[in-house]
C-alpha cells in the first residue's frame, strides 16, 4: 500500500505533493504521533530506507524530552511527520492532533517539517507482523516520503 505524501513548508502552510524538498536534507526523522505512543524512524536520502527506533511511550507534555533526545542522538535534517485521514481523505481528531504536533516539533526544533498521509501504515505494520507497530509505521511513513524525492 503506497500512502499519498503531501508536505508541508518550513513555515507551515499545507502544499501539494509538488514541493520540493531541497536536496541539502539528507538525514530525516520520522514520527507515527499517538496520544500514548510515538512511534520513531530515522533514514536517509541517499539509500531512500528507514530504520525503525524504539517507540516514544509517553503522553502530553513528557513526550517532549524524548522528541527531544532522538533529535540530539541522528541530528536530522528534517523531521517527517504521519498524518492520518479518513480512506475518503476526510479529516478527523487525530489528523488535528498529528498536524498539530507537526507544528509543535517545527516551533521548538526549527526544523522543516513534512507531513505524509499515512492511512493504513498502522494496519500495514500490524499485518507484516512487526513487534513495535507504532515504530513499523512510522518506517513506512519515511520510506513512502523517502521515495517520492527526487
Amino acid at each position: 500500500m503506497t500512502a499519498n505524501v503531501a508536505k508541508t513548508a518550513v513555515s507551515g502552510t499545507r502544499a501539494g505533493i509538488g514541493t520540493e524538498v531541497p536536496a541539502s536534507l539528507s538525514t530525516f526523522l520520522a514520527f507515527d504521533f499517538g496520544l500514548k505512543r510515538t512511534g520513531v524512524a530515522v533514514g536517509n536520502r541517499l539509500t531512500r530506507a528507514a530504520t525503525p527506533q524504539t517507540t516514544i511511550r509517553a503522553e502530553g507534555d513528557a513526550r517532549w524530552p524524548h522528541v527531544a533526545g532522538r533529535i540530539a542522538e541522528w541530528q536530522p535534517d528534517a523531521l517527517v511527520v504521519g498524518v492520518p485521514f479518513h480512506p475518503d481523505g476526510a479529516s478527523h481528531e487525530n489528523t488535528t492532533r498529528a498536524q498539530r504536533f507537526a507544528r509543535q516539533l517545527r516551533g521548538r526544533f526549527r526544523l522543516p517539517v513534512f507531513e505524509v498521509d499515512e492511512r493504513y501504515t498502522t494496519t500495514e505494520a500490524l499485518e507484516s507482523g512487526a513487534r513495535d507497530a507504532d515504530a513499523a509505521a512510522a518506517t513506512i511513513i519515511l520510506e513512502q516520503f523517502l521515495r517520492s524525492l527526487p
